[in-house]
């Protein structure tokens, strides 16, 4: 998926957009997720639960490797 754009418009470049929208999916996955496990608990479901829990822990998981990266690249 590319449309040519490489950061001319935005002002940011891809490679690092993409770290950048990496991490803020990861951190929306986490706040999603969050919803799951409670839907999942409320009827009873814990093997539903803790796969959520699972699924969730890696993608705070992914959104640290995220945060890391961007403070290495750009928190200098």
């Amino acid at each position: 998926m590319t449309d040519g754009e490489t950061g001319a418009v935005t002002g940011t470049k891809d490679k690092d957009y993409n770290v950048i929208w990496f991490t803020e999916q990861c951190l929306s996955n986490v706040l999603r997720l969050e919803t799951y496990v409670q839907d999942a608990e409320r009827d009873g479901d814990t093997e539903l639960a803790e796969f959520f829990r699972r699924a969730q822990a890696e993608s705070r998981k992914g959104a640290e490797q995220g945060k890391a990266l961007l403070k290495e690249r750009f928190g200098r």
